[in-house]
């Protein structure tokens, strides 16, 4: 896709790679296990095409973006720090995030984490996960 804008961004101690295409508010899309960016190639040119700016990273570990040698430094915590840090080198207040397999439970956790930064989520191929047993309010 020769009109897909590639750069490298720093984030959370990250040297991250990342593909977006369009302007508008960001949509972030998040791939699964063992893919990259590219996975979304078609996604990108829709929502650029609605108007929104449509950026797919390749998460740690994974295309070109570093990955730490450390088992540790793979935790959910570091990959939702990774996407925060991502909307703060974009100059992005918020964005929506999508999912898709692993992708999808980082979505999921975003949300969760950071409503402030991810307001709305789409997930595919991996539910949100269920709730715990809790005591009645």
């Amino acid at each position: 896709m020769p009109d897909v804008r590639h750069r490298v961004v720093e984030t959370n101690g990250l040297r991250m790679h990342v593909a977006e295409l369009g302007e508008g508010p960001a949509v972030l899309f998040c791939h699964g296990f063992p893919e990259c960016w590219y996975s979304w190639r078609h996604q990108l040119r829709a929502l650029a095409d609605a108007g929104y700016r449509a950026v797919a990273p390749d998460q740690r570990g994974y295309g070109e973006t570093d990955a730490p040698a450390p088992i540790e430094q793979y935790t959910i915590l570091h990959l939702v720090g990774d996407l925060v840090g991502l909307l703060d080198a974009l100059g992005a207040p918020t964005a929506a995030v999508v999912g898709h397999d692993w992708g999808a439970s980082v979505a999921w956790q975003a949300v969760l984490m950071r409503p402030d930064r991810f307001p709305a989520v789409a997930a595919l191929s991996v539910p949100f996960p269920q709730r715990g047993p809790a005591r009645p309010l």
